[in-house]
This record gives structure tokens, sequence and C-alpha cells, in this order.
């Protein structure tokens, strides 16, 4: 018993013992920090490393070969303020900003946390963030218009965090936040743009007001036009209506007067054409009548006319043979008593021409004829008559009625 019991004694001492050298070789680290174990080396890239970072967890110190030391992670809020910067155009400005600071939790930006903050208080750490922020800011703003940096916080809210980002993550420090709290200026210059721009906006808010006025009134205007149209569309329409109603009344009135109009035409058609047959009748009637009144006895009167003709015909037959006879006779005559019957000839067929030349209204019987000297006084017309007929008369027939009268006179 005294054996067991004198080991079961060691073994609890050296199973104290073993607790409490574990207890104080193994850290346990929070979120909000970081443990360094300096001492041991390691290789990180081409990079060689005389500390391991532990950021929340647990790990094993290696005793007598390295320390542990602890950072804070927690957030750092610092108040920047900048007085009299110049910005572009040299207007001195004042500028109040608020940021969000604090040491890196993730590698590689903690190494280089590391290297700087380790070992100092977070009030230093503030003043190198705080100097640096200023210093950015200062050179944000002297890129920037007072314009610009009043007017467009946004863009320069954004120029100002990438240069602290791009600085501060150089320092080992993560800028979580920036804000822009306010900018002013000692001149006035801000100010006076105030005014400026409220005066552009009373000016712009009397020409937006007059541009309202005027849009309602070319909107009443529209509306009254609009109005006027519809109301003028709507007259059109009524009377295109009455036009059309007008028009199936004016056509309807034309098909009844030319039905009625066609009822006429074809009853005085149809009367017509009675007419016709009446007629056509009357005239059958008639030609039959004339067929017995007229044809007939004028075909029986034509048949004894042509009877009569016939018979006169052979009547002048005869006497025209007679008459040649008696001409061939006269001929044969004329022939045998040669100048003589000649003469005779003459002057029985001389007798009327005489008469007619010298006016007489009576045949003249011829006892003597007297050749007479160139007649004056009253006789001389019928002097010259009878003179003018015997020489028209000798030229024609070649007897000289002179001579003939002279012949006639020596025989008596």
């Amino acid at each position: 018993m005294g054996i067991i019991g004198v080991l079961f004694f060691v073994a609890i001492v050296v199973a104290a013992f073993i607790l409490i050298t574990i207890k104080r070789m193994l850290y346990v680290v929070p979120p909000n920090q970081a443990m360094i174990l300096s001492g041991a080396k390691r290789k990180i890239g081409n990079k060689v490393l005389g500390f391991r970072v532990v950021c929340g967890g647990r790990a094993l110190r290696i005793p007598l070969l390295e320390r542990v030391d602890f950072i804070d992670l927690r957030n750092i809020n610092i108040d920047v303020e900048v007085r009299g910067a110049f910005s572009k155009g040299g207007i001195p400005l004042n500028v109040k900003a608020v940021a969000n600071v604090k040491l890196p939790g993730e590698e590689p930006m903690i190494h280089n946390a590391v290297e700087r903050f380790l070992g100092r208080n977070r009030n230093e750490i503030m003043y190198i963030a705080k100097e640096t922020l200023e210093g950015n800011l200062r050179g944000v703003l002297a890129q920037l218009t007072p314009e610009e940096v009043n007017e467009d916080k946004n863009r320069f809210t954004h120029i100002l965090t990438e240069e602290a980002e791009h600085d501060l993550s150089k320092l080992g420090i993560k800028l979580d936040q920036l804000k822009i709290q306010n900018v002013t200026d000692d001149v006035g210059y801000l100010n006076s743009i105030g005014r400026i721009r409220g005066a552009s906006l009373r000016q712009r808010a009397v020409i937006a007001e007059t541009q309202a006025q005027s849009g309602a009134a070319e909107q009443k205007a529209l509306n009254w036009n609009a109005s006027e149209i519809a109301r003028y569309d709507a007259e059109i329409a009524i009377a295109e209506r009455e036009m059309a109603k007008r028009i199936v009344d004016a056509r309807t009135r034309r098909d009844a007067m030319i039905a009625t109009a066609e009822g006429e035409v074809r009853a005085q058609i149809a009367k017509v054409m009675a007419e016709i047959k009446r007629q056509q009748a009357r005239a059958v009637q008639v030609e039959r009548q004339l067929e017995a009144d007229v044809v007939q006895p004028a075909d029986a009167a034509r048949l004894q006319m042509e009877e009569a003709a016939v018979g006169a015909a052979a009547a002048i037959v005869e006497r025209g043979k007679a008459e040649a006879a008696a001409l061939h006779q006269l001929v044969e005559a004329y022939k045998k008593g040669g100048a003589a019957a000649k003469e005779v000839l003459v002057l029985q067929n001389i007798l009327p021409m005489i008469q007619k030349i010298s006016g007489a209204e009576h045949p003249v019987r011829i006892a003597k004829v007297t050749v007479l000297p160139r007649a004056s006084g009253e006789q001389e017309p019928l002097a010259r008559k009878i003179i003018g007929a015997n020489e028209q008369l000798k030229a024609a027939t070649g007897v000289d009625l002179a001579s003939v009268a002279a012949r006639i006179t020596s025989k008596s």
C-alpha cells in the first residue's frame, strides 16, 4: 500500500504539473485580438518571418523559444479636421470628417501592423491614423474646387477613401469607413455660392412658375381648341348625317318618280301598241277597201286605157306612114323641081318666121312682094327687120328672098 500510494501521489503530481504546463503554454485568443508568437521563424512565399499570428482561436507557445504578445483589433473612431486647407483655385476650406479604422485581422496586412504597432497603445495608433488622414484630406482638397467639394460630397469621399486606404494599408491600418461631416470656409465663398445658388434656384423657380403658367395657358388653349374642333366635328357629323338623310330621301323620291314615270311610260307604250295594232287592223281593212274601191277599178281603167293607147298608136303609125309617103313624094317632087321647088318650099316656111320677126299678131297674106329701097321715117324699123331676116335666111339656106321676089315679079 505504501508503494502504491507513493506512485499514485507521484502520478497526481505529474498530471498536475503537465496540466499546469499545458495551461501556461496554451493560449486562447478572443475574436477582437490577435496573438503574436515571436521567436520561431517561418517562411511565407519569399519572405521569412520571425513570428506567427493567431487571430481568434488557440495556439501552443513553444517554451523558451517563443514570446506571446497581443494586439487589439477593435475599431478606433477618429475625428479628422483640417482648417485653412487650400482647395483648387486657392480658396481655403475647413473640413470636418469622421473615420473608423482598425488593425487588420487578415494576412498579409496584419504583418505590417505587427511590424509597426506591436507594443503600442491605441492612442498612438489613433494619432498616426489621424495624421495620415489629415494629410490625405489636404491632398484631395488641393485637387478639387470648392464647388466640387461642397456639391459632390460622394465623389470627394470616394477620392479621399481611395487615397487614405492606399496609405493606411502600407502602415497596416484598415479604413472601415470615412464620412465628410461639414465643409466651411472663413472668407464666405461657400456662402456666396449658396446665395448665388439660392438666387439661381429662385430664378429657376420663377422660370418654372412662368413655364407652368404658360404651359397651363397653352394647355387651356389646346383644350379649347380641341373642344372647338370636337364641336365642329360634331356639327359636321350632324350635317353629314342630315345630308345623307336628304340624299336618301331624294333618291327614294327619285326612285318613286322613276317608277311612276316608268309606269306611265309603260301604260302609254301599251296604249300606243294597242293603237298600233288597231291601226294595223284598220290599215288592213283600208287596204282591202282600197283594193275593192280603187285598185280594181284602176286596173280596169288601166286596161281600157292600154287598149285605147294601142288603138291610138296604130292610128298614129298609119298616119305616120301616110305622112312619110307624102313626104317621100314631096322630096321626089322637090328633087324634080330643082331650084324653083326649093324656093317654093322656103316661101312656104318663111311666112311664119316673117310673122314672128315683124311682130304681126295675125297671119299676113302676101299678094305681092315689093323690094323697097332704104326706108326713112316711120317705115324704117320694119324695113330693117325684113332686110335683116332676108340676110339671115340667105346665110342659113342660101335662098335670097330679094332675088326670088324679083324673079316672081318678072314672070308676072
